[in-house]
């Protein structure tokens, strides 16, 4: 098959914690019910993530964040990639954030059976590379909910 023709990427990732942001996103959506990181700023040193929740999360809850994702990644999980068609993915993955200007063949990144994003950036290919997963602080104001957090490796 050939190399479908997709958006140009203007980042350079450090994949283990790009891939920890993936994790980190299904576990917000399955705690919370709340959409994925509305704003994400991913780097080597620290990353933030910024969530739409209705209160602040309690001490319990963010160490059970913590814990969650470091479950995760202790499962060893394959990250895969799919290529498949927009129509396709939009029955898998949340499209909203999808830029206007998308390719028609999206490239699906899937953490084992735990998370299906679509995403153009790179990953680990397996969670036992993405290291230990830690929240630095986090803040909430105005319904956001930010959150900084790094992985050590």
């Amino acid at each position: 098959m050939d190399q479908p023709l997709l958006n140009a990427h203007n980042k350079q990732e450090f994949e283990p914690a790009h891939t920890a942001e993936h994790i980190l996103n299904a576990t917000m959506v399955k705690m919370f019910g709340c959409p994925r990181s509305r704003n994400a700023h991913v780097e080597r040193k620290k990353s933030k993530c910024d969530y739409i929740l209705d209160a602040e999360p309690t001490a319990e809850q963010v160490a059970a964040i913590e814990s969650k994702v470091n479950e995760v990644i202790s499962q060893h999980l394959d990250v895969t990639i799919d290529f498949m068609p927009r129509e396709q993915a939009a029955d898998i993955v949340d499209l909203s954030k999808l830029p206007e200007d998308a390719s028609e063949t999206l490239r699906i990144v899937r953490i084992g059976d735990y998370d299906a994003c679509a995403c153009i950036g790179a990953h680990v290919s397996n969670t036992s590379e993405v290291g230990t997963f830690k929240i630095i602080s986090h803040s909430y104001e105005n319904g956001v909910w930010r959150l900084r957090w790094k992985v050590i490796l």
